[in-house]
């Protein structure tokens, strides 16, 4: 038996609406929802740059798709595709750059950071008070989440800037790419060996990979599959300089002019929350760290001098190619120039001005 009291009926009523209102294009975030969830259940989380990509031009082509825009997914493919196939590259290189021709350089970062440390690395004197293999403490797991950050910051920045602000959009990425490339250029010069791969070669005490052992223990094996060996993207000794710390310090340096009180605590903050996970970990020298800072200062500042410049050529060709208000008064008719005419009166305004005397002129010279 159907209802058919006033309240069933407007409900009815709204239902069939609703229903009328739904477009394919509304579907799109429902699949898009569908699909990431059948991934996390197989797969589990997303680490590797490339499937992270993936994952935010789906996200990106998802909500263009359900805004009702015609264009905006070709636009996603245009701004995304390329960025991702250079990352992609990128980590195809690094994984090859481990295998130079020259051996991996340790003793230059043992020896400054043993200055340091007054004659110990800080990477074993941290360990030596903080760490309790086998009971994982809070610091622990907070330095695990602030090591995996690494793999989502800067692209859901990146994808957040696209949304917002397609200028900063651009500045941001150029400075991403140029450290990365950077660091790439470094990697194959001088490789260099992290802390815990030292201790294993009997360069430094016992240490222990902090977050990779805390991954393990905690039962998240997919998340510790990107500490593997063996891997066409791995590469041991690809520690000098850290883009584990330049990246932060990148975000830093980039938002903070623009920044807030509050959020400038947190782009202070997040560079030295990840550069003590690094050392603490044994993931880095704090060597590693301060020339990754040094190449993140240098690259945005070199990518804004550049962005500046092309930003201040393309407003004086825009500036010359529009018609100054000179010449459009040089260009108006010579009729338009010259002083009006006197009105003509009639009747006795006209005589009274005819009447009125002109003074004398005086010739001299």
């Amino acid at each position: 038996m159907i209802d058919s009291s006033p309240s069933a009926t407007r409900s009815r009523s709204l239902a069939h609406h609703g229903l009328a209102r739904l477009k394919p294009r509304h579907l799109a975030w429902p699949l898009f929802a569908l699909a990431f969830w059948r991934y996390l259940a197989v797969y589990g989380l997303p680490y590797a740059n490339d499937v992270v990509f993936l994952w935010l031009i789906a996200a990106l082509v998802a909500a263009s798709v359900h805004s009702g825009g015609r264009k905006g997914w070709l636009r996603v493919l245009r701004d995304w595709v390329p960025v991702m196939a250079v990352v992609w590259t990128y980590s195809l290189l690094r994984g090859y750059g481990s295998h130079t021709p020259w051996p991996p350089h340790y003793a230059p970062q043992i020896a400054f950071d043993e200055v340091l440390g007054f004659g110990e690395t800080w990477t074993v004197r941290l360990q030596h008070w903080l760490y309790h293999p086998g009971d994982p403490q809070w610091y622990d797991y907070a330095a695990v989440a602030v090591y995996m950050s690494h793999f989502f910051a800067v692209f859901v920045i990146l994808a957040v800037l696209w949304k917002r602000d397609h200028a900063r959009f651009r500045r941001f990425l150029s400075c991403y790419l140029a450290i990365t490339f950077i660091g790439f250029v470094t990697y194959l010069l001088y490789p260099a060996d992290p802390p815990w791969l030292a201790a294993l070669e009997g360069h430094l005490p016992a240490v222990n990979r902090v977050v990779a052992t805390v991954l393990d223990n905690s039962g998240l094996h997919r998340a510790g599959t990107i500490f593997e060996n063996g891997s066409r993207f791995a590469n041991d000794v690809a520690a000098m300089p850290s883009l584990h710390a330049a990246y932060p310090m990148m975000i830093a340096l980039v938002f903070w002019p623009k920044a807030g009180r509050a959020l400038r605590v947190l782009l202070a903050a997040y560079p030295l929350a990840m550069a003590f996970t690094l050392v603490y970990g044994a993931e880095h020298f704090i060597i590693d760290i301060l020339v990754g800072w040094a190449y993140a200062w240098a690259m945005v500042a070199l990518m804004n001098r550049i962005a500046d410049r092309w930003t201040a050529r393309r407003a004086a060709r825009e500036g010359a190619g529009a018609p100054s208000a000179t010449d459009a008064a040089g260009s108006a008719p010579a009729d338009a120039l010259a002083p009006a005419a006197p009105a003509a009166t009639t009747g006795p305004a006209a005589s009274a001005a005819q009447a009125v005397p002109r003074p004398a002129t005086t010739r001299t010279g």
